[in-house]
């Protein structure tokens, strides 16, 4: 077995209930997949997996994620927790900083974890199929982002605070009762998609083509 293959391991659909504990005896794992099982809770012992840089928890069903991941400092590529029952993510997640992708779409948030505020470098957040009635005023400290995705929420705004994410290329607000947004939207200088497909309660400002105007796609 190559020195590369080691480093990644791959349960995808192995119909797990539980993560086998010679899974934790593999300190130099930089890939873990254990998506679609049916996993309902994972080991804190995951925090010995120091080098991880992708996890894959998908499709499982999870009600909680351990304290222990913001352990895993060393993470900075994919993190996907998607299609699981999650309601929360532990405050120790913010210590994520490296990370560049979360999923955490089909869940039951009922608002964006607190946690993802800390996570500076995300350049992707997909956050689709959940139940956000609103964003915080924070999501504009993640300052790298480029898409953002908040497909089927029950999101009526997002705060002004959407204009600091100078890097933001599309924004996904599809199926959501949005009645207002923001002018600082229109202040994107390389926003190249902003999908409004599905929502009917919007009547769209004056800026909207102003945006059309300079390139940019508006799906309505």
């Amino acid at each position: 077995m190559s020195a590369s293959a080691r480093r990644t391991l791959n349960l995808r659909k192995k119909n797990l209930r539980q993560v086998p504990d010679d899974v934790w005896e593999q300190p130099d794992l930089e890939s873990l997949v254990l998506s679609e099982n049916r996993l309902g809770e994972v080991s804190e012992q995951i925090s010995r997996l120091k080098r991880l840089r992708t996890l894959d928890l998908g499709h499982n069903e999870l009600t909680r994620v351990p304290e222990s991941l913001g352990d895993l400092i060393e993470l900075a590529d994919f993190l996907y927790i998607h299609d699981n029952r999650l309601t929360s993510l532990p405050s120790s997640l913010s210590r994520l900083n490296k990370l560049r992708y979360l999923n955490i779409s089909e869940n039951r948030f009922a608002r964006l974890p607190d946690a993802v505020s800390g996570m500076r470098n995300l350049v992707e957040l997909r956050v689709s199929n959940n139940q956000l009635a609103s964003l915080p005023d924070w999501i504009g400290r993640l300052t790298q982002l480029r898409e953002l995705h908040l497909r089927n929420n029950q999101l009526t705004s997002v705060p002004e605070s959407v204009g600091e994410l100078r890097e933001l290329r599309q924004i996904d607000l599809r199926g959501n009762p949005v009645e207002h947004l923001p002018a600082s939207l229109a202040q994107l200088p390389r926003l190249e998609k902003l999908d409004l497909r599905w929502v009917d309660s919007f009547e769209s400002p004056a800026w909207i083509l102003d945006l059309e105007e300079r390139g940019c796609l508006v799906y309505r």
